[in-house]
C-alpha cells in the first residue's frame, strides 16, 4: 500500500504531522479520526528511497517465493537469513533487487508487511494485508502458504484464460488485418469504375458507404491513429486516479457476460481470506479490513467496509452486503446462516470454492461462445463488403 503524509490537529488544536500507509486517502481519514485527530491535509507521499521496481514479477514465481519464505521460517530459519537466502538464489534482477530493499528495510527496524508495501508492482494488497496479519497474529509461515496458494490460483486461472482466448485473439487480429486491407487497398480500385452511378444517383447507399470509408482511412487514418493513442493515453490517466479506478470496478461489474465472472472472482477472494483469517484467530474486524482490501473492487470493498461498521454497531454482516446489492443472495444467505450457528470461518471458505469452480465453468463457457460469435461478425463484415461491391456491377449488368 502508498503511504500518506497527513497534516492533523489534535483535541487541543495541536499541530500533528506524520505519515500512514494505507489503501486511499479515505482509509487514512478514517485512521486520523479513530486516533482522534481532524485531518488538514492528506497527500501521497513521494518514495523514501530511490529504488522502486518499475516491472513486475511472474506470479507463479512469487507464489514460489512465498512457498520458500514460509518454508525456511518453518525450519527455524531467521527472517533476514530466510530473505538473504531466496535474494541470493533468484536468477530474476527485479526480484533479487526488491528482496534486496525489502532486506535493508527489515534490518533497520521495519516489518516485513512494510517493507513489502514499498514495492506494489510486485507485492499486491492481498499479500500486504496477510503477511502484515500474520505478522502481527503470530501465524506468518501460515500466512505466507495462503498467499502462495492464492497466488498459484490466481496463475492457473490467468494461465487457463489465456490459453483459451489465444485462438479467439488470433482470429480476430488476422480477421480485422484482412477486413482493413481489403477496404484500403482493394475497395479503391472499384472507385473510378463506379462514378457514373454516382453521378447518376444510381449508387446503392451501402456502396457509397464502403467507398467513403476507404477514403476517410486512406487520407486520414494517421490522423485517426495519433487520437486514438491520444484518448487511449487520456483515458489510462484516467484510470489512474481514484475516481477513475471506481469507476472501472463499477463498470467491470456491470460489463454483460462478464460481469459476475469479476463479481465472483472478488467475492471469492474476499471469502478465502476472511475465512482463514478467521480461522487463525484474527478478530473480526481486523479481518474485514484485510478482506476488504484483498476483494480488488473498491465497489465491494465499501460494502464491506459497511459491513464493519455494522460489526462496530453489534450487527451481523449479512445486512449491508444484501443492501449493497453486489453480493450473490445465496453468499450473502449462507453468510447469515453461519453467523447464527457460529461457523463463519468454516463456511466461508466453502463459498470461496464454490464461487471460484462456478466461475471456472462460467469462463470456460464463456470462450467457447466467443469463438463462433467472431467468426460470425468477421464474416458478416466480410460478406458485407462483397455485397457492397457486387451490388453495383449487377445494376450496370442489368443495365447493358
Amino acid at each position: 500500500m502508498p503511504d500518506f503524509a497527513y497534516i492533523a490537529r489534535d483535541m487541543n488544536g495541536q499541530k500533528v504531522t506524520g505519515k500512514i500507509s494505507a489503501a486511499t486517502q479515505r482509509d487514512v481519514i478514517t485512521q486520523l479520526s479513530n486516533q482522534s485527530l481532524f485531518p488538514v491535509e492528506v497527500v501521497a507521499d513521494a518514495p523514501a528511497s530511490s529504488f522502486r521496481s518499475a516491472r513486475r514479477v511472474r506470479g507463479q514465481l512469487m507464489a514460489t517465493t512465498y512457498t520458500q519464505l514460509a518454508s525456511l521460517l518453518r525450519s527455524g530459519v531467521p527472517l533476514l537469513r530466510s530473505i538473504c537466502v531466496l535474494r541470493d538464489q533468484t536468477s530474476n534482477l527485479t526480484l533479487k533487487q526488491v528482496l534486496d530493499d525489502v532486506h535493508g528495510r527489515v534490518q533497520e527496524g521495519s516489518t516485513l508487511a512494510e517493507a513489502m508495501a514499498r514495492h506494489p508492482r510486485v507485492f499486491n494488497d492481498m499479500a500486504v494485508s496477510m503477511v502484515r496479519a500474520g505478522g502481527e497474529g503470530g501465524f506468518l509461515e501460515d500466512a505466507l502458504e495462503r498467499v502462495a496458494q492464492f497466488t498459484e490460483q490466481q496463475e492457473d486461472l490467468k494461465s487457463r484464460t489465456m490459453g483459451a482466448l489465444a485462438y479467439p485473439i488470433f482470429l480476430g487480429t488476422v480477421g480485422s488485418s484482412v477486413v482493413v486491407g481489403l477496404v484500403v487497398f482493394f475497395v479503391p480500385k472499384f472507385a473510378s469504375m463506379f462514378d457514373r452511378l454516382r453521378q447518376r444517383g444510381e449508387l446503392p447507399a451501402v456502396t457509397d458507404w464502403l467507398l467513403w470509408t476507404s477514403d476517410t482511412i486512406r487520407s486520414w487514418g494517421i490522423v485517426i491513429l495519433v487520437l486514438a493513442v491520444v484518448l487511449a493515453v487520456m483515458l489510462r490517466t484516467r484510470l489512474q486516479t481514484e475516481e477513475g479506478k471506481r469507476l472501472r470496478d463499477l463498470i467491470k461489474l456491470r460489463v454483460p457476460m462478464l460481469g459476475g465472472i469479476f463479481q465472483n472472482l472478488a467475492v471469492a477472494r474476499f471469502c478465502r481470506v476472511l475465512g482463514t483469517l478467521l480461522h487463525n484467530g484474527v478478530p473480526i474486524l481486523k479481518s474485514l479490513e484485510i478482506s476488504r482490501q484483498a476483494a480488488g473492487n473498491r465497489i465491494l470493498s465499501e460494502a464491506i467496509a459497511d459491513a464493519s461498521e455494522n460489526i462496530s454497531a453489534g450487527k451481523s454482516i449479512s445486512g449491508p452486503l444484501s443492501e449493497s446489492g453486489h453480493f450473490p443472495p445465496t453468499v450473502v444467505e449462507m453468510i447469515a446462516v453461519a453467523e447464527e450457528s457460529n461457523t463463519l470461518e468454516t463456511v466461508l471458505v466453502n463459498v470461496a470454492d464454490s464461487l471460484e469452480r462456478q466461475t471456472a465453468r462460467r469462463l470456460d463457457l464463456f470462450v467457447r461462445l466467443l469463438e463462433p460469435i467472431m467468426l460470425l461478425v468477421l464474416a458478416g463484415v466480410v460478406l458485407l463488403v462483397v455485397i457492397a461491391l457486387l451490388l453495383p456491377v449487377i445494376k450496370m449488368s442489368s443495365t447493358i
